[in-house]
C-alpha cells in the first residue's frame, strides 16, 4: 500500500510534526496536548480555508480498549483533518481544553464527518463537555449515492475502497493499542491521521455540505 510517515523532528516540546504520505497525498500532521498550539492550529486552519466553500472536517477519536464490562476508558485522542492538515489532540494530557476547540467543534457553519461518528461525539460530550454541533455519518450518504444499501453498515475501510478506490489497512494491534500513552507510536499517528483524512476525502467526493454552502452564499 502507498503509505508512509516521516517525522519532521521539530525541536519544540509542545508538539510533534509529521508528514503522512497516502498515495499522492501528503497530510501535514501535528500531535499535541498543548492548548496554545491547538488554538494556533485552529486559527491557521480557519484563516487558510477558502471562504466560498463550507469547511468539512474529518473527525475521529481513540481510547484505550475496555477489556471488561465495568471498564469505561475515556477518549484519549481526538483527531481532526481539514483538507490536508491534521491535528491529533492528546486530550488525556491537555492541562486544559481551550475555548477555541469548544467554539470550533460547536460552529454550525462547519460539518464534522466520519463513520459511526455519533457514538464518538457522545463520548466527547459526556467526558469532556465538547459539543460537536454538525455531525454527518458518511455511510447513509454513500449508500444513497451509489445505490448500495449495504454501505449503511460499512466501515471506513469499505467506504474508502468504494468511494476513493483506495485501500487502507487497520491493524488490530494498532486499533487495540495503548492510546492513553503519552508517546504515541508512528503507527498510531499514521493510523489516527488516516482515519480523519480519509473521512474528509470521502465527504469531499460525496459533495457533503455543497448544498449548505451554496445556500449560505445565495
Amino acid at each position: 500500500m502507498n503509505l508512509r510517515i516521516v517525522d519532521k523532528e521539530e525541536q519544540d516540546n509542545r508538539y510533534d510534526l509529521f508528514d503522512v504520505h497516502f498515495h499522492t497525498d501528503v497530510i501535514k500532521t501535528m500531535v499535541t496536548p498543548d492548548p496554545d498550539i491547538i488554538t494556533q492550529w485552529i486559527s491557521e486552519t480557519e484563516s487558510s480555508h477558502s471562504g466560498n466553500r463550507r469547511l468539512i472536517a474529518g473527525l475521529d477519536v481513540e481510547w484505550r480498549p475496555n477489556f471488561n464490562r465495568n471498564q469505561q476508558n475515556p477518549v484519549a485522542v481526538l483527531q481532526i483533518c481539514v483538507d490536508r492538515r491534521c491535528l491529533i489532540i492528546q486530550l488525556l494530557y491537555c492541562r486544559s481544553i481551550p475555548e477555541s476547540l469548544f467554539n470550533f467543534l460547536g460552529n454550525r457553519e462547519y460539518d464534522f464527518v466520519g463513520v459511526g461518528i455519533e457514538s464518538d461525539v457522545e463520548k466527547l460530550l459526556e467526558e469532556y463537555e465538547l459539543n460537536v454541533k454538525n455531525v454527518v455519518d458518511l455511510r447513509g450518504i454513500a449508500a444513497d449515492v451509489y445505490g448500495m444499501k449495504n454501505l449503511k453498515n460499512a466501515g471506513l475501510k469499505e467506504l474508502c475502497n468504494v468511494v476513493l478506490g483506495k485501500e487502507i489497512v487497520k491493524p488490530k494491534s494498532v486499533t487495540m493499542g495503548r492510546w492513553d500513552s503519552e508517546w504515541l507510536s508512528l503507527n498510531q499517528i499514521q493510523y489516527a491521521c488516516l482515519d480523519a483524512f480519509v473521512s474528509s476525502e470521502i465527504a469531499r467526493h460525496l459533495n457533503v455540505g455543497a448544498g449548505a454552502a451554496s445556500a449560505s452564499g445565495s
